[in-house]
């Protein structure tokens, strides 16, 4: 054999193992596991910014792709570059392979951002929070507090809001490490009287015992205090992030009349996530390929999400429910997590490795 044959069939076998790892790599990829990473601080402290996980496709079945023409191991953009990875030409239908289980309460759910339309569903951009709400639930949330279908729901255990810690010194970011605070969850007053903190229930009892600090107080909406920015309509429910509801979550197969308060209510997610052609909504109407409805029937089961961050997170109350066919898959467990604050060895989280997701 010649060195020119030689040397063709070591650049096939390179050639060959490179194109089956991709492939292999690939199916992993959308049957199995995906990698995520944790970029802000809307789950802390359950999860945190600098958490790698697994995001497990098998729980609640693996989501066929709906857009076929993409390159592999990519998501929207060519790495590096600004070219787009796709191209949305030919779209396949919604298809989801038979999972281990459905979405439960509480779940910690990887999700495609719904509000994202110039993207394919299945290449919007990925979001992580916690199902609070699954379908048929009825969600209200009373002074910060959940309730689902008129009962209490049990607050994640590292559940954070927003604080007025007033002082009587300068507090430097020392201070704050030894509570458990980074330097992104505290903010100056520009009076130099105090901070703005994010933090759990448990920093702040902690927080209160420090003869440097005056008093906590927590930040609160008040009831009836209507925000413009909440899903669907704040300004008119007089809803707010902690005042919020009685709203109930879309199921499939469930019949609304069309009056006005749900036009209102669920004629934005009618609209946009359900699949029709032709959907105008003209004052407290809504028409499909012209024809007034007097009622709806929902096509999909849809979500409930909230970051556990609760005063730093925009969510289910800010832009509305996930839909079913937007859900990539289950937030399984970490495998490595890195404290960008810190340098060396103190930036790795020893303690989070292979941490089950709850």
């Amino acid at each position: 054999m010649s060195k020119k044959n030689q040397r063709k069939s070591a650049i096939r076998e390179w050639v060959d193992a490179l194109l089956f790892a991709v492939i292999a790599a690939s199916l992993i990829r959308w049957l199995l596991l995906e990698p995520f990473t944790i970029p802000t601080a809307s789950m802390e402290k359950s999860l945190l910014v600098g958490d790698f996980l697994f995001v497990s496709k098998m729980h609640y079945g693996t989501r066929i792709p709906k857009t076929i023409l993409q390159v592999p191991l990519t998501h929207q953009k060519i790495w590096g570059t600004e070219i787009p990875s796709y191209s949305d030409a030919i779209q396949l239908p919604y298809y989801r392979l038979p999972g281990f289980s459905s979405i439960e309460r509480n779940d910690v759910v990887v999700f495609n951002y719904p509000e994202e339309y110039w993207h394919p569903a299945d290449l919007k951009t990925n979001y992580i929070k916690r199902a609070v709400a699954i379908p048929g639930d009825v969600i209200e949330i009373r002074d910060t507090q959940i309730y689902i279908n008129g009962t209490p729901t049990e607050n994640p255990g590292e559940m954070q809001f927003s604080y007025d810690v007033m002082t009587n010194r300068t507090l430097n970011m020392e201070f704050f490490d030894r509570y458990g605070i980074n330097p992104d969850s505290y903010y100056p007053f520009s009076d130099n009287s105090g901070y703005f903190v994010f933090a759990t229930a448990e920093m702040v009892e902690e927080l209160e015992k420090s003869p440097a600090v005056s008093s906590v107080k927590k930040r609160t909406n008040k009831p009836g205090q209507g925000d413009p920015n909440i899903f669907p309509d704040g300004a008119f429910f007089g809803w707010n992030k902690d005042h919020y509801g009685p709203l109930e979550v879309p199921a499939k197969g469930w019949t609304i009349p069309l009056d006005e308060d749900n036009v209102r209510k669920y004629g934005y997610t009618i609209e946009k996530f359900e699949g029709l052609k032709n959907v105008n909504i003209e004052g407290n109407d809504l028409y499909v390929d012209g024809q007034r409805q007097d009622s709806y029937t929902f096509r999909q089961d849809y979500y409930f999400m909230m970051g556990d961050n609760r005063h730093d997170s925009l969510d289910s109350r800010f832009w509305g429910f996930v839909p079913e066919d937007h859900v990539v898959g289950k937030a399984w467990f970490l495998w490595l997590s890195l404290e960008k604050h810190k340098s060396m060895f103190n930036k790795i989280r020893w303690s989070r490795f292979f941490k089950s997701i709850h």
